[in-house]
Formats: structure tokens, C-alpha cells, sequence
């Protein structure tokens, strides 16, 4: 499928972490950006965007939309050949009421944009931002997988909305794209599959999990030791660019698992303190048992515990570099920038260790 450079493109969720860099990607070319965001007069949120747009050979257009209304997608889409629909939480902890705050955003945010899509003729091409957590649910699913780990044949079957909510909504989601493409034949549907993602981000209030995970290493939150799981990972500049070639190679297709290294969080530690020694990273991984008789008090479900503590992961991303042509980075760099961002932004509270 080719698409006209000179067409507008959208993309929802324009303020998100990912969708921050893909849109500077796409006007650094020199692209006209239509970015869906829900308050486009918010400075706080939407500065940035316009920081890059002035900064670059690109326009941006600022359109307000929100997932949950229908029909609010289909001024930003009118003239676009290609969607990235990006927006989506990515909520893990604190959830209360897990259809409200994952399923329905998800889930109805895919229909109502994907209606869209449908509804407007000039539209060739969906690029879809979902998860690994489409792929797989817990680490226990990698029992029955090969020696090279999750492909993109793998889907998760393990996920429910009482047990991992998040990764059960990218399922949901992902499933009903397909499902709506498949009932039609003027759009096609390529598929981004990242695991984890760290890297720069462009503004201090990203809500992304991953910038948490270090937070709470880096000061002392996990202190006492962390639990023998992997984490399976990806530079954010490495998805921007997944999605650039996604949208613009004309043969892409399929799904693309985005992970380039998976390591044990206590690796990740260690190769943190080595290079950050002022910080109070974890030196020594926790016993399952004692991870299993805290977990309630910890926040940690006995059946994720159970599920997914002291299995090994693995994922197969030759597809994506096939497909997309992508050249993935070291992820010991892209950690060490992403700490030096937060120490910069003063994300971090420094505490010595003694």
C-alpha cells in the first residue's frame, strides 16, 4: 500500500510518549501532522508538539478527540491516507475499576476510531500501537513456546479483567482491529507489538510505566530486593521508527514484536548501579516464597506471583527487522539516557547509599 507523502497524517494520542517522537519523526520529514489529543489548548501537554512543529520542516494541526466519543476522530482524519491510533492507557497499578479505566478505553477507543476509518473514503492504511501483552500474558505461557520465544503467531491466553486488566485490554483491542479489517477491504492493518519502553521522553509528566519501574529502583523503593522476573524491553526512539516504516513501506504487514533484550531485573539493576553508584538500586533478588507471603501487602497479586516469578522470556523480533527494517539499539545505552533524563528533570530523589 503506498501512501502520499503529501497527504496528512494522523495520529491519536499525539502527546503520549511513543506518539511524541513519531510525531516529530513525521514533521522532521517535513509531513503535515493532524494530533489527536483531548485539550489541544492545554500548554502543558501540547507544548511540546508545537515546540517541534516550529522546529521543523512540518505543520502541525491540533484536533481535539477523545476515545470514548464517537465520531470524534473524523475531523482530524478527513484528507489522511494513514492513522497511527496510538492513544490507549497504560495503567498496571492502582487500578479500581479495571473496565472503566482499560476495557472500555481500549476496547470502544479501537471501535470508535476504527468507525472512523471506515467512514472516511481518503484512508489507506491503520497502524495499530499494541503490546507484547497482546502476545502473551504471563511468563508461565513461555513453557509452550519454542527456543526462540514468542512470535507473532503467539497470542495471549491467559489475561482476564481480573487478572493482568492491561494486558487483557491490548488483547481485546487488538483483536477487534483485525476483526473490523477483515470486514472490509479498501484499508489495511499493520501491527506494532513493543515490550517495555525506555529511552528520553519529551516532556516530565509521562505516566509511562517504565519511567516508573526505574523511578522506584533508583530511590530506594525496592531496596530490599526485587523478584526474579524479565524485563523485556525497547528504546522508544527504536518504536517511532517501527511505526515510520510501518506506515510508509508499502509491502509491511502483520504483526511486529518490538523487544530487543529481555533481562532479569536484577541485571537491570546492576547495570544501572555500575554506572549510577549514588543511587539505591537493588543488589539481591527476593525468594519466590517470601515474594508470595508479601505480596498482598506489596501490592503483587498471588496469581501474577505465581504465574510469572522465576520464569525465563524470550522473544523472537526477526520479523520486525525483516519486515521493517529495523536495527535495534544497545539497551544499556538507551537506560543510561533514560536515567540521565530523569536526573536532569529532577524526576529522581536522590538517596546515597550508605
Amino acid at each position: 500500500m503506498n501512501i502520499n507523502k503529501s497527504s496528512p497524517v494522523l495520529v491519536t494520542g499525539a502527546n503520549g510518549y511513543v506518539a511524541s517522537w513519531v510525531v516529530k519523526r513525521l514533521l522532521d520529514e517535513g509531513l503535515t501532522v493532524h494530533a489527536a489529543v483531548r485539550d489541544p489548548s492545554n500548554k502543558n501537554k501540547v507544548g511540546h508538539l508545537e515546540e517541534m512543529a516550529s522546529a521543523s520542516k512540518g505543520q502541525l494541526v491540533l484536533f481535539s478527540a477523545d476515545l470514548l466519543k464517537e465520531g470524534s476522530y473524523e475531523e482530524a482524519m478527513a484528507g489522511c491516507e494513514l492513522v497511527y491510533h496510538m492513544a490507549s492507557p497504560f495503567v498496571i497499578r492502582g487500578i479500581k475499576d479495571a473496565n472503566k479505566q482499560l476495557i472500555e478505553p481500549a476496547l470502544k477507543g479501537t471501535r470508535n476510531v476504527l468507525t472512523s476509518v471506515n467512514n472516511t473514503p481518503s484512508v489507506k492504511r491503520v497502524v495499530l500501537t499494541s503490546s507484547v501483552a497482546a502476545v502473551f500474558g504471563d511468563a508461565k505461557e513461555a513453557k509452550r513456546v519454542g527456543a526462540d520465544g514468542f512470535t507473532e503467531e503467539h497470542w495471549n491466553t491467559t489475561s482476564r479483567i481480573d487478572h493482568q486488566p492491561y494486558d487483557y485490554s491490548k488483547l481485546l483491542a487488538e483483536k477487534e482491529a483485525w476483526l473490523i479489517n477483515k470486514q472490509q477491504s479498501r484499508w489495511d492493518l499493520v501491527v506494532l507489538n513493543p515490550g517495555l519502553i525506555f529511552g528520553p521522553s519529551f516532556t516530565q509528566n509521562s505516566a509511562s510505566t517504565s519511567l516508573s519501574i526505574i523511578r522506584e529502583m533508583a530511590n530506594g523503593g525496592l531496596s530490599r530486593g526485587v523478584p526474579n522476573v524479565d524485563l523485556f524491553m525497547v528504546d522508544v526512539r527504536d518504536v517511532a521508527t517501527a511505526h515510520i516504516n510501518s506506515g510508509y513501506t508499502p509491502s509491511a504487514k502483520g504483526r511486529h514484536i518490538l523487544v530487543s533484550s529481555t533481562l532479569p531485573m536484577l541485571d537491570v539493576a546492576k547495570i544501572l548501579k555500575a554506572q549510577y553508584p549514588q543511587f539505591s538500586f537493588p543488589t539481591r533478588e527476593l525468594p519466590k516464597l517470601l515474594i508470595w507471603l508479601l505480596g498482598p501487602k506489596t501490592g503483587m497479586d498471588r496469581e501474577y506471583i505465581r504465574k510469572n516469578v522465576g520464569y525465563r522470556l524470550n522473544f523472537d523480533n526477526r520479523y520486525a527487522k525483516q519486515d521493517l527494517g529495523l536495527n535495534f539499539r544497545s539497551i544499556k545505552k538507551t537506560l543510561y539516557e533514560h536515567l540521565d533524563q530523569m536526573i536532569d528533570d529532577g524526576v529522581l530523589e536522590r538517596k546515597m547509599n550508605d
